[in-house]
């Protein structure tokens, strides 16, 4: 079984970056158990970055690099293996950098899992970091595992949505929730302070504002109750002045917090907007991206 063919859950399989790192480890070990949820095959990759560096490392410390990465694999799975016997665990070492070798591993639908920092192959989530270039990258969902290793779980998923327009992906969440036997939790928040100096300055028109946003989300989560009758699905709007500031709060109650990735900027480069920039820094739980157009290609439930 490939990572093209879907399973019940819809849901692909799971690729983790390892580079020996504690929080690489952690990554691993939540990947592993996203997984056997899933029931797919959990494919370890660590990435040696060696081509790039023949025309100034000679051949033995070439061999030497890519021996320890073998052994960090090996040490990895059998660790996996220990704790989930039944999962089918995969090994790939690749010679190219860690943000190319890890979504070439994810291809077309797996989902790519990451530290929250690491020793420098899949390393620390700072500028031009791989944790925050696959994420910005990818066209496969990111997961980026914060919060602590062992953290007690609280039976829900939360989907951070702006508008009608993240049902694209609030299926993907939806399939998240439903494989942990969790209830999802539809998220908006607005931004009162977006509205002042505008035609919206009277209490009234804010109040009908926050109506509609509401009536929006109780569409959405129409829509995902239709195509999972059996799963517990909330939404909540809440007004705030720092939609970043709101989303951290939620993932201190929650599982995994997953939210979409903006269609690209009109900047050069791969662009993570704002808010998935603080979450993937500041959250207190693993955090997945999902880039706009995944469900279009045909990788969502």
């Amino acid at each position: 079984m490939d990572s093209e063919t879907p399973t019940g859950s819809g849901l692909a399989d799971v690729v983790v970056g390892i580079d020996g790192s504690p929080a690489a480890r952690t990554a691993a070990f939540w990947a592993a158990a996203e997984a056997d949820r899933r029931s797919r095959t959990l494919r370890l990759v660590h990435a040696t970055d060696t081509d790039r560096r023949t025309h100034r490392d000679d051949a033995e410390s070439i061999r030497a690099v890519r021996e320890a990465g073998r052994n960090l694999l090996a040490e990895t799975a059998d660790a996996v293996r220990q704790r989930f016997p039944d999962l089918t665990v995969a090994q790939e070492i690749d010679h190219h950098e860690p943000v190319a070798a890890l979504l070439a591993a994810a291809g077309r639908r797996g989902t790519a899992v990451v530290g929250s920092r690491g020793l420098g192959g899949f390393s620390a989530l700072l500028l031009g970091s791989v944790g925050l270039g696959a994420a910005a990258r990818a066209e496969v969902p990111v997961v980026v595992v914060r919060g602590e290793a062992e953290r007690p779980e609280s039976g829900s998923v939360t989907a951070a949505v702006r508008d009608s327009a993240d049902l694209e992906w609030l299926f993907l969440a939806a399939a998240e929730a439903d494989i942990r036997k969790a209830a999802l939790r539809i998220v908006s928040v607005w931004n009162v302070l977006a509205h002042i100096g505008t035609v919206a300055t009277m209490l009234d028109d804010l109040d009908e504002i926050a109506q509609r946003r509401v009536h929006e989300m109780k569409a959405l989560a129409d829509r995902v109750r239709a195509k999972f009758p059996g799963l517990i699905v909330g939404h909540h709007v809440e007004a705030g002045t720092s939609i970043p500031g709101v989303l951290i709060g939620a993932s201190a109650h929650t599982d995994l917090i997953v939210m979409g990735r903006g269609r690209p900027s009109t900047g050069p480069g791969p662009h993570l907007g704002r808010v998935a920039h603080s979450l993937v820094h500041h959250a207190h739980c693993p955090v997945e991206i999902v880039p706009a157009g995944f469900a279009d290609r045909g990788g969502a439930p």
